[in-house]
């Protein structure tokens, strides 16, 4: 957001601006949504203590803007120069360390699709959708998988995708950071070791940091965007059906469903300096949830359509803070329904049922009860 966009102008003479914290959002944002991209574009929400930007390119350009950073996750090193911490990550799903992260996503989705094979309903949420991401997480970066059930629980209770400090995570890292400096593989977290910056191998700190924006892409946003993700195909069996005949469709039909229902609806960013009219040290709340939807970007933008060729997805960052853990998080969804299309070829929802999203600034479906034979 170089410059204030046309659209980035206080509300004009449309009576009070409404506010997330209306008890009506949490059960359905849309039509607040709505409301805010053709009347308040850019309007400060008193309750909830920012200013909300709501139309596609407005949010994609405060995305984007220097001037808008992240609120501090509260891990020094590992994110003091963010252009670092990004360059790191993606060079860690690079090379021969990428053909480790996709075999174990791969393995992992399979372990857990075949345990729902003899079922005759299940829960995928809880049953898939929550393990599947920490558990491919753990396996990417060649952590024990014993471990996943603590590393599931860390991840959902203090990492978010920017990392975030989490003490008991540190002191389990540790000694792997020490083996893989001495021994290192072909993991994520050995490529973390051997990475270099002017010269010198990044402190076991900064290590620790990134691993923890690997595992924090394994957490509960990825989970949440699994769960949208299975919803919107159950949703439509004939999508469904061209996915599973056409495996190089699910990409498109992944982002699709990151447009339509992203994970997160609502995303914070900070001024360090006057942003157009929102003044230094304001929050900015970027709705990805009403971007998504924008009908001046996107052709009848309520519809779920997989075959859609530019759904524009911002579920997962843009700009400076995108987050790294984008691939992880796609392989997982790619991965993840391939097992479940192998395990229970007759997946559909169970009678009678179709959970609403849930949340504010989170947003998924909780369960997802489905018959599987």
């Amino acid at each position: 957001m170089a410059t204030v966009s046309p659209g980035m102008r206080p509300p004009g003479p449309c009576g009070p601006p409404p506010s997330l914290r209306d008890p009506a959002v949490e059960r359905d944002p849309h039509p607040l949504y709505r409301t805010l991209r053709e009347h308040f574009p850019l309007v400060h929400d008193a309750p909830f203590g920012a200013w909300l930007v709501s139309r596609y390119a407005d949010v994609r350009a405060a995305l984007e803007d220097p001037r808008l950073v992240a609120p501090p996750p509260g891990r020094t090193p590992a994110h003091q120069a963010d252009g670092m911490h990004r360059s790191l990550v993606a060079a860690a799903f690079r090379g021969p360390a990428s053909a480790a992260l996709s075999a174990g996503v791969e393995r992992t989705a399979y372990v857990l699709a075949r345990r729902l094979a003899d079922r005759r309903e299940a829960d995928l949420v809880a049953e898939f959708c929550h393990w599947l991401p920490a558990a491919a997480a753990v396996a990417a970066l060649g952590l024990p998988y014993e471990d996943t059930a603590r590393v599931h629980t860390w991840c959902r209770t203090g990492l978010d995708h920017l990392g975030g400090h989490h003490p008991e995570l540190d002191a389990f890292l540790r000694p792997y950071i020490a083996r893989r400096r001495a021994h290192p593989g072909t993991d994520l977290l050995s490529v973390l070791c051997a990475a270099r910056v002017g010269g010198r191998p990044l402190p076991d700190e900064a290590v620790a940091g990134l691993a923890g924006t690997l595992l924090g892409a394994g957490g509960d946003t990825t989970a949440r965007a699994l769960a949208s993700f299975l919803a919107n195909l159950l949703d439509h069996p004939g999508q469904l059906a061209a996915v599973r005949a056409r495996p190089e469709l699910t990409a498109g039909a992944w982002a699709e469903s990151l447009r339509r229902d992203p994970p997160l609806h609502v995303v914070l960013r900070r001024a360090t300096e006057p942003v157009g009219v929102v003044p230094a040290g304001a929050t900015v709340a970027c709705l990805l949830g009403s971007a998504g939807r924008d009908p001046a970007r996107f052709a009848d933008p309520d519809r779920y359509d997989a075959f859609r060729t530019d759904p524009g997805p911002l579920a997962y960052g843009s700009g400076p803070h995108s987050c790294p853990g984008t691939l992880l998080a796609r392989l997982t969804a790619e991965h993840g329904l391939k097992a479940l299309l192998a395990a229970v070829p007759d997946l559909r929802w169970a009678p009678g049922a179709r959970p609403a999203a849930e949340g504010l600034i989170s947003r998924s479906p909780r369960t997802l009860p489905v018959r599987c034979r």
